[in-house]
This record gives C-alpha cells, sequence and structure tokens, in this order.
C-alpha cells in the first residue's frame, strides 16, 4: 500500500521553474508516469492529505498511525510506502518509529526536485521505497527513510542540506538501494517495540521547540508559551546542551510551576549530560536525540505520563537501547 501525503514529490514548479507549489498532484497522478513500477508488486493506494510537510500536524499522524495498523493487520499486504516532504520526514518517521508494531516494513520517502522538474528525482525515489518495501530482508526492520539510493533508520537520519538531491546525513545510514541489489550494513537485530498506546488518542500534547543563543531573549518566549498552553518545551542548547543563564532561570521557575523541560543540543552530533544539580531541578536530557526528534518523543511521553522520572526514564532507555 502507498500512503500518499503530499511534498515535493507531489509538487510542481511554475512557468520559470524558479519556484513551486509542493503536494498538487495525487499518488495515482504519479504512478501513471512511471508503470514500471507496477512489476515491483501489487500495489493499492490511498491519499491520506496532500500538503507541504512544513504543514504536517498530530491529526495527520494519528491518522497515518490508524491506517497503517488496519493496513497491515489485513494479510494481503506485506509493507507500505509513505510518500512524504523532505523537511518533516525525519519526525514522521521518528512518530510512527515509536507507535507502530508490526513485522512488516514501513518506507517513508519523497524528492528533493519537484515533478515537472527536468532532474525530478521522485520516481526514483518511490521505485527504490517499493522495492525496498517489497525485499524479503526488509521484514522485521520497522519503519525506514529511502532517499537517493541511501537506507536510513528513523533515530538517525536528518535533512542536512536545504537544496541537493542527497540531503539527508550519513548518520542513521543502515543500507542502500542499487538497481541490482539491496545491501543492508548491519545484521538484523532485536528491534525495539512500540513504547506508545495511541489508539484511544484524539489528539496531542503541545510540546514546542525554544533555540538558546548569545545573549538569549528566549525567557519571554518560554514564559509566553506556558502561559499559553504549551506542556512541554524542548531547548535546543549550544554546545552539549548549555542555556542563557538569563533563559535557565526562567525555565527553572516554570519547571516548579509544571513545565516539562527537555535538553537537547542545536549541534547534529553527540548527546547532552545534565548535571545532577540540573536532574534535581527535573531538566532531562534528551540523550542523542536532535531537538525536533525530542520534541515527537517528549509529546509521546506526556500522553501516557506526568511524572519528570518516568518520562526522563523513557528517554533514557531509549539512548540504552539504540546507537545514535
Amino acid at each position: 500500500m502507498i500512503l500518499a501525503t503530499g511534498g515535493t514529490i507531489a509538487g510542481v514548479a511554475d512557468e520559470t521553474h524558479t519556484d513551486y507549489e509542493s503536494g498538487v498532484l495525487g499518488i495515482d497522478t504519479l504512478l501513471q508516469d512511471f508503470p514500471q513500477i507496477h512489476s515491483l508488486a501489487h500495489i493499492h493506494t490511498k491519499q491520506i492529505c496532500n500538503i507541504d510537510s512544513a504543514d504536517m500536524s498530530d491529526d495527520i499522524w494519528l491518522t497515518l498511525a490508524h491506517n497503517i495498523k488496519v493496513i497491515l493487520s489485513d494479510s494481503l499486504y506485506d509493507g507500505i510506502v509513505i510518500t512524504h516532504g523532505t523537511d518533516t520526514m525525519e519526525e514522521s518517521a521518528f512518530f510512527l518509529h515509536l507507535t507502530t508494531i508490526s513485522d512488516k516494513p514501513i518506507i517513508l520517502t519523497g524528492a528533493m526536485r519537484p515533478f515537472n522538474d527536468a532532474l525530478y528525482d521522485g520516481g526514483k525515489n518511490l521505485f527504490n521505497a517499493i522495492k525496498l518495501a517489497a525485499y524479503k530482508d526488509s521484514q522485521n526492520r520497522g519503519v525506514m527513510v529511502c532517499m537517493n539510493g541511501q537506507i536510513y533508520s528513523p533515530l538517525g537520519v536528518s535533512k542536512l542540506h536545504t537544496l541537493e538531491i542527497d540531503a539527508f546525513s550519513s548518520k542513521g545510514r543502515i543500507g542502500f538501494v542499487t538497481d541490482s541489489s539491496i545491501c543492508f550494513s548491519s545484521p538484523l537485530i532485536a528491534r525495539q517495540r512500540s513504547i506508545f498506546h495511541i489508539e484511544n488518542l484524539k489528539s496531542l500534547p503541545r510540546v514546542d521547540i525554544l533555540y538558546s543563543y548569545a545573549n538569549d531573549g528566549s525567557s519571554i518566549a518560554a514564559k509566553a508559551l506556558f502561559e499559553s498552553g504549551t506542556k512541554g518545551i524542548v531547548i535546543a542548547g549550544s554546545g552539549a546542551g548549555s542555556i542563557h543563564k538569563a533563559h535557565k532561570e526562567m525555565l527553572k521557575s516554570l519547571l516548579k510551576q509544571g513545565l516539562v523541560v527537555v535538553v537537547s543540543s542545536r549541534i547534529n552530533q553527540g548527546s547532552v549530560h545534565i548535571s545532577k544539580a540540573d536532574s534535581e531541578l527535573g531538566f532531562i536530557s534528551s540523550a542523542g536525540l536532535n531537538p525536533q526528534k525530542a520534541r515527537v518523543l517528549l509529546m509521546l511521553a506526556l500522553s501516557q505520563s506526568k511524572d519528570l522520572a518516568e518520562i526522563a526514564s523513557i528517554f533514557q532507555s531509549l539512548f540504552n537501547f539504540h546507537t545514535f
């Protein structure tokens, strides 16, 4: 089954090819131009939405998770491919990694060029994703991202370039797809099962991200977000998670009022260590997660518990299970 959500893979450029609109074409229109894809598998399609992935929402995530559960419980289907915009693909992949339980593969793919661009990469990416979903050794590997011939885990994958075809980091790469073969670079290991049960959720708790920087003024934003209903804030700290002192003092005050604060880093490599003193105040380490993925995990953790120690344990258990 292909579940389509839009993105550049379904986008169309204007007459000058200097600008384009995401999420214009439906999945069945895309498939008409690539009949060779049907040689890989018996394909069914469902259009979940047709948006720029910058507009991805909790509602769409919950809808995707519900559809995936229903589809993969049907013996007719051996796997799912999700077409998705690249801007928030890593967040959706991580959300689905945390919320789906299946031995069948779930592959996200997209494009860096719109459909009518001479260098359109969407057709090849979709071909590779379906090929990967149909591959016998993809069983039990869960959610994966397939872009530009590379296969990524949802934990390590991150978009690092705004324009290049090869836009995703090598961090998290677990294999590759060529015209003649599929190769995984590491043996199949036990996969962490879903730890979140979202079947009855109608919405997710609100969590926001704030940057820390020189002469940081985010203390004002933190207070405003909390007063407007934010349940958690992820800090994109400098270095190994440092937070400007004025910003940190405000966060300490908000922690006492019930805000949950997870500290990540604006740097894309390494992990964050929380001092004993900060841990006692309630600050939680994102471990190896970047801010956007830490936000996803915090939203899901808050949907299950409000206890700080339990939420900290969820982050730590993920870090203990995976290498970032």
